[in-house]
């Protein structure tokens, strides 16, 4: 048999005994995909879901915490006023102060206290605007005429340094910094513009 003949018999063999193969059809590969599409939308709109869900869950819990910090703070602020209230019911007046005006210096038989014009009395919260030190006082004693700035720079106010330059006197309070001193038997008045001595302020 020539080829040609060859070709035509399995063409035609082709043609009576195998089915053609069908071609994808349009619509069932549509439909998967349409449904791979909306299970796509699904999932994504879960999770969108899912995400607003859990943000509002972490915003109501961070909203309880701030509550609560908040409750906690006003607690401590009103616990604290009232303690103020409180201490100041019960005669604790730490946190008013008062000056002496005018100053006074004075001897040892002199009560100390908050002086005034009328009521004069030494003050005992001296302090020295020179040298930002405390003014110390000692009663029935006075200083002797050797003291001097370094004696004091150097032991004011360990007073067991201070003691070989203090002698007893009855009657005299010696008072000093860590840059004056002074022997005080008389009340006066603080007038001298050597001593930069001011009132400290007296606790109520």
């Amino acid at each position: 048999m020539d080829k040609v003949d060859i070709d035509e018999l399995l063409d035609e063999v082709e043609t009576k005994f195998v089915k053609p193969s069908r071609p994808p059809s349009t619509r069932s590969s549509s439909v998967p995909n349409k449904k791979l599409e909306k299970k796509t939308v699904e999932n994504d709109d879960n999770k969108k879901n899912s995400k607003c869900s859990l943000d509002s869950l972490i915003n109501d819990i961070l909203d309880i915490d701030l509550d609560k910090s908040e409750e906690t703070t006003l607690g401590s602020s009103c616990s604290r006023n009232n303690s103020r209230l409180s201490a100041t019911e019960d005669g604790k007046k730490s946190e008013r102060f008062r000056r002496c005006l005018p100053v006074f210096l004075g001897g040892s038989s002199d009560g100390t206290g908050i002086g005034t014009s009328i009521n004069k009395r030494p003050c005992d919260q001296l302090r020295c605007t020179s040298c930002d030190f405390k003014v110390c006082y000692f009663e029935n004693r006075c200083w002797h005429k050797d003291t001097d700035y370094l004696f004091l720079r150097n032991n004011v106010p360990d007073l067991k340094k201070l003691e070989p330059r203090l002698s007893r006197k009855t009657g005299c309070r010696a008072y000093c910094c860590q840059c004056s001193w002074r022997n005080v038997q008389e009340l006066s008045e603080l007038s001298d513009p050597s001593l930069k001595w001011v009132c400290g302020k007296h606790a109520l």
